[in-house]
């Protein structure tokens, strides 16, 4: 073994501890919060937490085992087994993350009526519709014999090294529809969701910020430091709407377009993968599961809530109080603004 490959082999562990333990604090927040099992984004961040647990306890291991040993760790059945819980997580984390995107852009354009237009019913059909397009795409290949360990990427996957012309043809027009159903479809939605919740997020700050300048001008007396620092809370709310659809959109593509890429790129003929490079692009859909909790989860305010909240119990004193907030909310009661989430 290399130096490369024990490289690969830590960072495969490193990913998969983290995974583990930041999805297990999701799924703990969920369980100790009624605020959080009150909201309908809840069970999408619940759906996404279990399957990115599932991946850094099945498909993770798995690699790392392939990596270690140069080949298939155990016998058929298991290989089998790996190949199809690898296409299910990967395509209903995509359709999780597409769902939450839909949810957000329900939230932000019709906020007045979003109570009504996303139920839980809604949501568990959202889910439903996920695990059955899931389900199809993963057993497919598996009925068909068409995964195998592949040396490229360390894992069991689907191949078609050994197949017939004829079946070569049907598993790239397979391959061809998995990706565009999966990672193709939820690119767009969440380009169309995040962007037209951006466009009405930066109406709301245009909207606020002529409040806020007619405010300041009729307040001669506030001192100047204040309304310099109300005129800085209007400019950095308007960045954090743009840093968080660059973070949800630009974490999508970047862990999951290189391993897209590659799976096409060697459906032709005189493409040959790099062993490395796709070891090193399944790190990436890797890294994606220890991610999402910090990107759709474990930084919003219920969650840091939920977590005080258990390190209170567990410590036995109440450390969450009402003694302060953050400065952007002192500024905002100074200003007597109201605050946009």
């Amino acid at each position: 073994m290399n130096l490369w490959e024990t490289l690969l082999e830590l960072i495969i562990g490193a990913i998969a501890v983290a995974a583990l333990l930041s999805n297990v604090l999701v799924l703990l927040c969920f369980m100790s919060s009624a605020e959080i099992r009150a909201q309908v984004p809840g069970i999408f961040v619940l759906n996404l937490s279990l399957c990115n647990i599932l991946s850094a306890t099945v498909n993770m291991p798995a690699t790392a085992l392939g990596v270690a040993q140069g080949g298939k760790p155990f016998g058929d059945a298991f290989c089998w087994t790996v190949s199809f819980v690898d296409t299910f997580l990967t395509t209903n984390t995509m359709l999780s993350m597409a769902a939450l995107s839909i949810d957000r852009w329900v939230a932000v354009v019709f906020p007045l009526t979003y109570s009504s237009k996303m139920r839980y019913r809604k949501a568990f059909a959202m889910l439903g519709y996920a695990w059955l397009h899931s389900l199809s795409f993963s057993l497919t290949p598996v009925l068909l014999s068409w995964t195998d360990y592949s040396p490229s990427y360390a894992s069991c996957t689907t191949v078609h090294s050994k197949l017939s012309h004829t079946e070569h043809t049907t598993f790239i027009i397979f391959t061809a529809l998995l990706h565009a159903a999966s990672f193709l479809l939820s690119l767009i939605v969440l380009c169309l969701a995040y962007l037209k919740v951006l466009q009405v997020a930066r109406f709301h700050c245009k909207r606020i910020d002529v409040v806020t300048v007619q405010t300041l001008l009729l307040l001669v007396d506030i001192h100047p430091s204040v309304k310099q620092r109300c005129l800085l809370e209007q400019k950095k709310r308007r960045q954090r709407a743009t840093k968080k659809i660059c973070v949800f959109i630009g974490s999508f593509v970047l862990c999951f377009g290189p391993y897209v890429i590659t799976r096409l790129a060697e459906l032709v003929p005189s493409v040959k993968i790099n062993r490395h490079w796709g070891v090193a692009s399944k790190c990436l859909v890797y890294s994606k599961a220890a991610m999402d909790p910090f990107v759709y989860s474990l930084l919003r305010q219920q969650y840091r809530k939920a977590l005080i909240g258990m390190t209170s119990r567990i410590l036995g004193r109440n450390i969450y109080s009402s003694s302060g907030h953050s400065s952007s909310s002192d500024t905002e009661n100074e200003c007597n603004l109201p605050r946009v989430n």
